[in-house]
């Protein structure tokens, strides 16, 4: 292969590298984040937009109509003290759960079959259902409270001051289970200043193409 052929060939090499950096970074998350490395169960995951521009839902999110009740439209104000947030929020307490933050605790209040799915990378799974006073064992709650998020049980009350933060989420808007969670923690004692509802879930976190990751 003569110099010219394998010179040529290198240019077309750069270009093409070139061509598919500038199409991964197309789609940021905002004018000036492209991506954000979070860990989940150990590994390092990467979470950005969906960088195809055709495409579309999956099926499973692509209903609009889903039978109410259960699956009513949530308020955009769940609790008075809870806080809404949104992805930019979501990807910062994400961010710092990965640098090591041990205050924040980010929560799948799904069940089994919908994460299977997948999930927001960096969360936790615990169905809504462990939590509830009407299904769950006050054993077994307590041992989520004291083990998993760090409140502390004294003769009587609970006490809540080393508590981590529990940033809930499950389908969107039309899902209850987050919104069950955080009642249920609330009927407890827990503080509403430690529990943050991301009311979009998984429906506008697959709206935005952001990454998910399956279950292992």
């Amino acid at each position: 292969m003569s110099l010219v052929i394998q010179l040529l060939l290198m240019a077309a090499l750069i270009f093409l590298n070139g061509a598919a950096l500038s199409e991964e970074l197309r789609v940021n998350i905002t004018r000036d984040m492209d991506s954000v490395t979070v860990k989940h169960e150990g590994q390092e995951i990467r979470i950005q937009r969906n960088q195809q521009p055709g495409n579309e839902l999956a099926p499973l999110f692509q209903k609009t109509s889903r039978k109410c009740p259960p699956f009513c439209i949530q308020p955009m104000k769940i609790a008075d003290g809870v806080e809404t947030i949104d992805e930019i929020q979501m990807l910062d307490y994400l961010k710092r759960v990965s640098a090591g933050d041990n205050s924040v605790l980010i929560i799948d209040s799904r069940g089994e079959q919908w994460v299977r799915r997948g999930t927001i990378p960096g969360s936790i799974n615990i169905h809504y259902k462990k939590l509830s006073l009407r299904s769950a064992d006050e054993g077994d709650i307590a041992e989520i409270l004291e083990k998993i998020f760090g409140a502390h049980r004294g003769s009587e009350l609970w006490s809540f001051r080393g508590a981590k933060t529990l940033v809930l989420f499950c389908n969107g808007m039309w899902c209850g289970q987050s919104p069950s969670n955080i009642k249920a923690l609330l009927r407890i004692g827990y503080p509403p200043s430690k529990l943050k509802w991301y009311r979009g879930g998984m429906q506008d976190w697959e709206n935005l193409g952001l990454t998910k990751v399956l279950p292992k």
